[in-house]
């Protein structure tokens, strides 16, 4: 089951975080506030109905006259309130009636059994809960404004930051060594943990830098030290007598002899020394000689001529590799296409093993056991960094037999249109989906 991940950017991310702790701080804030100040006013008017409720009593019993819309036994008095009454007290009671400003009662007892009550719902008064409610909803409003202001000033910063240290690490990793993912971030007055990541990816950048360089250094320095004592064994296996031993000795020192030069030339591959003699080629014309003259039972089919800027040594040594790894590991027949600046190889046999097209060609490793046991695995490495000197880009696929008829491996050698620079540097290459 394949998930798919929702890609979103860190500001907005930032923005909405702090827009939602600013929500839910405004909203709480707000309900505290509106419901202090309700319950103040709510003790006011209570308040205010005692006050009002013994004014009315002393006029009523010197004058026997009602103010303030006053009653004796109130047939519509609370039920909770007359019970309070009832026990000779003195009480006040809220009746919600579903509007801002709830009703007020205050009730007192007379002689006789009677009570005096006085209601009023005191709308002046409430209404400055509703100005206070859209004061609080205007703050409230402008607080996540704000924040989601905050975040996208806060985010962008880091964001930009982040980006720049991700394309950074991607030169770095397309094997650009001069980046410095500091250099490229930047450092503010604050250190934060942006310069951290970046100072610890220089850092790891630097340290395998540095044990790459060293075990290239070796693997070159012991491949140039056996070349002396391999050539003269090569010379001496030519002395000796003719005979069934003497072929063997040869030819192992033969190929021992080749398993130095190609060690040697993944060195300076490696060390990135190496620099294109450029030449004008027509492709096709080139490769079918070249071809040809390696093995004139493979067929060479030129789909389009076209007239590259290349390095011919360079460019037969890639050819030459890629079809000795077609006949060592492959099965008959080897094709050979050119179309424009696009140059295919195909075997027939079992294709490239799945490490190999998931991770690229590895020196002394040749796959799995339908494709090894035969070689070093360096005829691929070379090709690929034989054509990263040319700027061209050197893929991998296996065949498919629903599509292409049958199976097999085939390697895609795409040349540029521009020629490598002087400098080492090479042009992208856009590679077409499949």
């Amino acid at each position: 089951m394949v998930r798919l991940a929702l890609r979103t950017g860190l500001r907005w991310k930032l923005s909405a975080a702090i827009a939602l702790v600013g929500a839910l701080v405004a909203v709480a804030l707000s309900l505290v506030v509106h419901n202090a100040a309700r319950h103040s006013m709510l003790d006011n008017s209570r308040d205010v109905q005692i006050e009002r409720l013994d004014f009315i009593q002393r006029v009523f019993q010197s004058t026997n006259r009602l103010l303030y819309g006053a009653k004796i036994n109130d047939p519509e008095l609370p039920e909770p309130l007359r019970d309070e009454v009832a026990k000779n007290k003195r009480a006040t009671y809220l009746q919600d009636t579903g509007q801002t400003a709830p009703e007020v009662w205050a009730a007192s007892p007379l002689s006789n059994g009677r009570v005096l009550s006085v209601h009023d719902h005191f709308p002046d008064r409430f209404a400055v809960l509703d100005d206070l409610d859209q004061a609080l909803v205007i703050g409230s409003t402008a607080v996540v404004v704000g924040g989601c202001a905050l975040g996208v000033l806060v985010g962008g910063r880091l964001s930009q930051r982040l980006r720049k240290a991700a394309a950074a690490a991607g030169k770095l990793a397309d094997g650009d060594t001069s980046v410095r993912i500091r250099d490229e971030v930047g450092s503010g007055r604050v250190r934060d943990e942006t310069d951290d990541l970046a100072w610890a990816v220089d850092a790891m950048s630097d340290a395998l830098q540095e044990r790459i360089e060293a075990e290239r250094r070796v693997t070159a320095d012991i491949a140039h030290e056996l070349r002396t004592p391999v050539t003269g064994l090569l010379t001496a296996a030519e002395l000796l007598p003719p005979g069934r031993p003497s072929e063997l000795v040869r030819d192992r020192a033969q190929a021992l002899r080749t398993l130095v030069e190609d060690v040697l030339e993944v060195a300076r591959l490696d060390g990135h020394a190496e620099r294109a003699e450029l030449q004008d080629v027509v492709l096709g014309e080139f490769v079918t000689r070249r071809v040809h003259a390696l093995d004139p039972g493979i067929g060479v089919e030129v789909a389009r001529e076209a007239e590259v800027t290349t390095d011919p040594r360079r460019l037969e040594r890639i050819l030459g590799n890629l079809i000795a790894n077609a006949a060592r590991h492959g099965r008959p027949p080897i094709e050979v296409t050119v179309e424009g600046r696009v140059l295919r190889v195909r075997d027939h046999g079992a294709g490239f093993p799945e490490a190999l097209l998931r991770e690229g060609p590895s020196r002394f490793r040749t796959g799995s056991s339908d494709r090894a046991g035969r070689g070093h695995g360096l005829g691929l490495t070379i090709a690929a960094g034989q054509a990263r000197v040319l700027g061209a880009r050197l893929t991998f696929r296996n065949a498919d037999e629903l599509t292409d008829g049958s199976t097999g491996a085939v390697s895609v050698l795409w040349l540029p249109e521009n020629a490598p620079t002087n400098t080492g540097s090479f042009p992208v290459i856009q590679l077409p989906d499949r």
